[in-house]
């Protein structure tokens, strides 16, 4: 996409990989608007909206760009932390990063600034490297990303620092955020011990996660007890799946990820299932995403079957 003179809304989302995504933007001369977009927050939690949103307001300051904000409370209430709870609820591990893009991010805020009348919408997220955040962008659809400028998307993470400084941004030391999509410092254990009480170990962990030196294979909500393992169970080939979602043909797929920081594993996808090449290095949890690439490249996604 020609950059100049095109009007481009990116989402400030107070942090350094936005803050440049902006400054990169505006220095090839496109009409940059910087756009905070509010979520929901869980009363009587830490909540460092306020703070996050002045630290964009401060960047777009700092790159003299319009500043607005966008409250997409409602959408996030429903679609991720609903979603996420009547996941947990249910015994499977959601995945609410991937809900957030796809109805937040890439949802309300896309919807946003096309009623705004801008060309394309902008964020600061990775799609390559040591960073990749292209596991949480393949419920997206396609129209959308095709809509949307990935100005960092291609460095590393020292790139990005570098380049902060350089543009003076006043975020450029700040730390990256750690916990669920927009709840900041808020894990998500914390939040569903919150919600649910520490008392129930079958809704806080997940299929595969290592529990005091044994590995979790079972899980039953309504008895709250998880059954472990000293060992993994391995020897599984295939992974089924639903809720699919492509960039391109499912046949191109070579190789898929189906947890985030796990494995890349060759493979390919017949019909609602993955067949691996080998037995799969991990077990499978219900609920979160499985990821499918062609050579580095995304080529789609859907939500683990179980």
């Amino acid at each position: 996409m020609e950059i100049r003179g095109k009007k481009i809304y990116v989402g400030l989302s107070g942090g350094v990989d936005s803050a440049v995504s902006a400054a990169l933007l505006k220095k090839q001369e496109a009409d940059v608007t910087g756009v905070f977009i509010k979520g929901w927050y869980p009363p009587g939690m830490p909540c460092t909206w306020a703070s996050e949103r002045r630290d964009a307001m401060q960047v777009a300051a700092r790159l003299q760009i319009p500043f607005l904000t966008l409250d997409a409370s409602a959408e996030y209430k429903k679609h991720v932390i609903d979603y996420l709870l009547a996941e947990y609820r249910a015994g499977r591990t959601p995945n609410p990063d991937v809900m957030c893009n796809r109805e937040v991010k890439f949802g309300a805020f896309y919807r946003f600034a096309k009623e705004q009348g801008a060309d394309a919408i902008a964020t600061g997220h990775y799609r390559a490297g040591e960073k990749d955040q292209s596991y949480f962008l393949w419920a997206v659809p396609k129209e959308i990303l095709e809509e949307t400028i990935f100005p960092v998307g291609k460095m590393e993470k020292s790139a990005v620092r570098a380049l902060a400084k350089k543009f003076n941004l006043p975020v450029a030391e700040k730390k990256d955020s750690q916990g669920i999509c927009f709840l900041g410092s808020v894990s998500v254990k914390e939040f569903l011990e919150k919600e649910f009480g520490s008392d129930n170990p079958a809704l806080l962990y997940t299929i595969g996660q290592k529990v005091m030196g044994e590995y979790v294979i079972g899980k039953d909500v309504e008895k709250k007890e998880i059954r472990v393992s000293k060992t993994r169970i391995l020897g599984a080939h295939e992974v089924r799946f639903s809720e699919e979602n492509w960039f391109s043909d499912s046949g191109t797929a070579t190789e898929a990820q189906y947890r985030y920081r796990g494995p890349r594993v060759a493979g390919h996808v017949e019909g609602d299932r993955f067949i691996s090449s080998a037995p799969l290095p991990e077990a499978s949890a219900p609920g979160q995403s499985i990821v499918f690439y062609c050579s580095g490249e995304l080529v789609g996604g859907g939500i683990i079957a179980g």
